[in-house]
């Protein structure tokens, strides 16, 4: 079983289609959604985690791209400034995913963009802005 995580966004011409629907009944995935920002008559974005059998995969990220559905992986999406961070932790309360923590005998906190959702409220919480998204 393959699997990605992956920030989709879409043209604000396919947002009311069912997308997701179509990739887990026509393509046999499992489609877990982390993150999302869907509105009527605007761009949307999703960050899932899309598994299944590599070939099915590769065919839904084809019938994605077909749609005009740009596709970027959600591990270059994220990045954090070690060099501006203080450490100051008031960034990890506020992770929903605990991608930020903090060693306690150094009181270092560290991101491990794994378990990041890319929600974007560490972007809010820091005040040395140590974090930003790319897209």
């Amino acid at each position: 079983m393959s699997k990605k995580r992956v920030v989709l966004t879409f043209p604000k011409e396919t947002v009311e289609q069912p997308i997701t629907y179509h990739l887990i009944k026509d393509y046999d995935l499992m489609v877990n959604i982390l993150s999302a920002k869907v509105n009527p008559n605007e761009e949307g974005r999703l960050v899932v985690e899309i598994s299944g059998q590599k070939q099915r995969l590769n065919s839904g990220m084809d019938y994605l791209k077909g749609l005009g559905v740009a596709i970027q992986p959600l591990a270059q999406d994220v990045r954090w400034d070690e060099q501006r961070c203080t450490h100051c932790t008031a960034c990890l309360p506020i992770c929903p995913s605990h991608a930020l923590s903090v060693n306690r005998a150094e009181m270092r906190v560290s991101f491990d963009s794994e378990y990041c959702i890319v929600c974007g409220l560490c972007l809010k919480a820091c005040p040395y802005q140590a974090v930003e998204i790319l897209f």
